[in-house]
């Protein structure tokens, strides 16, 4: 498993902190010097290493990096045999002198060096060890969430709920009720069964009444929510045990790895001197709009 989680999460400062810590560790574990790292290829003479190989192979989605090595690593060697091929093409053509291309590589070097950096500050502070400390101290040794087994029918009005309240009142089958009534097609497929769940899964006023029941109990009046008029059962309450450690251990090593992103950030923002200016090259003032204005047609 990848030492840093998908970056999928939160603002576009803590996506782009997180994505620069992947850029470093996508480069690989660095070798030891006293490590073999044999040459697997060469192109023009150029060699190409087992840790290159390894480099790359670390940039792949995890379902990628689960194939065999038998079969992983031939196809990551000819991809790395065609990049090289293509550089010595762009050379060929005078591409390395391109400003565009030197930009480009300015760019490559500063977010390269900002990762490592990034990377070197953080991954110590998110070890298996620190994250299990974050566990104990979040969720170990702590109550269970109180959890209800509910099933529901789902109507547009409240008089169809209440005709439904006074079925079952006769015996009436509930999940019969729910597959004849219920809006819910997903619910009523399984005969308005909504399995176990938290108070908070639910909007407040289903939760709240669902909560309030008894075990089998059928709620005695119709319940109303933004969704339309609910008939409730309660099948059983239970107090669930706290998440284990394996659960829990990705999304916790995700908060802690944007804990610490943000505090790095932090720290270097407030060692520099930051000036911003707008598009037209005026300084930006603290009463500027968070967007530039339209731009203004030029009179003659």
């Amino acid at each position: 498993m990848p030492f840093f989680p998908d970056c999928s999460m939160g603002s576009p400062a803590r996506l782009l902190a997180v994505a620069i810590i992947l850029g470093a560790a996508c480069t690989g574990p660095v070798r030891a010097q006293t490590e073999p790292d044999p040459v697997l290829a060469t192109v023009n003479g150029q060699p190409i290493h087992l840790s290159d190989v390894t480099a790359a192979t670390e940039t792949l989605p995890a379902q990628a990096r689960s194939l065999p090595p038998k079969e992983l690593y031939p196809m990551m060697l000819n991809q790395l045999v065609d990049q090289a091929a293509l550089v010595v093409e762009a050379k060929k053509a005078g591409l390395e002198t391109d400003p565009a291309v030197q930009r480009a590589v300015h760019i490559a070097e500063d977010r390269a060096l900002a990762s490592a950096y990034l990377s070197k500050q953080v991954r110590p502070l998110v070890t298996e060890e620190a994250v299990k400390a974050k566990y104990d101290k979040d969720f170990a040794n702590k109550p269970g969430v109180e959890e209800v087994h509910a099933r529901h029918i789902l109507v547009g009005d409240e008089a169809t709920a209440k005709k439904i309240i006074a079925e079952l009142k006769k015996g009436g089958d509930f999940a019969a009720l729910s597959k004849q009534y219920s809006k819910d097609p997903s619910a009523s497929a399984q005969g308005g069964d909504l399995g176990f769940f938290k108070k908070t899964d639910m909007v407040p006023e289903f939760a709240d009444a669902a909560f309030a029941l008894k075990d089998k109990e059928i709620s005695p009046v119709p319940v109303k929510s933004q969704f339309g008029w609910h008939v409730i059962q309660t099948l059983e309450h239970r107090t669930s045990a706290p998440p284990s450690f394996e659960q829990e251990r990705d999304e916790l090593r995700q908060q802690m790895v944007q804990t610490a992103v943000q505090s790095e950030l932090a720290q270097a923002r407030a060692a520099v001197t930051v000036e911003k200016f707008n598009p037209d090259g005026t300084p930006v003032r603290t009463t500027d709009s968070a967007e530039p204005p339209p731009a203004t047609p030029a009179t003659k």
